[in-house]
């Protein structure tokens, strides 16, 4: 008789869950993965209210150390810093491969980008590409701020240096 009691209490818990035809087995591992509802465990949601740390829950799966990375990224507001930087290490890429042999990225600043070029000649036919460019720029790298591309000769020698020169203009009468 106690065998016959034991087995209806058995039968009783899967019967309330609506599980009477599903075995023991699959019952308690669906129980245990959370597809099955569960008196006690929807007690214990209750009592501790913190269904962010669930093992199942939604937004728990994992993610590419990629989406992490530019998640970091996005909430450090690193990313004008690495827009710029990706900028001059694919000069090569944005300006082609003859032109980035002829010029250097000098500086950025205040949204103006400054190139400067091999030649007076490569420098006047940069600022007629200048359109071109910053399209360019602007397409590939929204986030690096360049507003304006601002294109230089090369560096002419300066006879303001050395022990004799002096602020400002000076006399002008050096070859009179």
């Amino acid at each position: 008789m106690s065998d016959l009691a034991d087995g209806a209490a058995s039968a009783a818990p899967a019967q309330a869950s609506g599980m009477d035809d599903i075995p023991e087995t699959v019952a308690t591992y669906m129980r245990l993965r959370g597809m099955a509802p569960s008196p006690r465990r929807a007690r214990r949601k209750r009592v501790r209210g913190d269904e962010d740390n669930e093992p199942f829950s939604k937004g728990r799966d994992p993610h590419g150390v990629g989406d992490v990375l530019a998640t970091l990224t996005r909430n450090a507001g690193w990313d004008p810093q690495l827009a710029r930087e990706d900028l001059v290490l694919q000069w090569e890429d944005v300006a082609g491969a003859d032109t980035a042999r002829h010029t250097k990225l000098v500086a950025l600043s205040d949204g103006t980008l400054t190139v400067q070029a091999d030649s007076t000649a490569w420098a006047k036919q940069l600022q007629l590409m200048r359109a071109h460019i910053l399209s360019e720029v602007l397409r590939r790298f929204p986030e690096a701020g360049v507003e304006n591309i601002r294109f230089i000769g090369p560096d002419v020698p300066s006879w303001k240096w050395g022990p004799r020169a002096i602020p400002g203009r000076g006399p002008r009468d050096t070859y009179g």
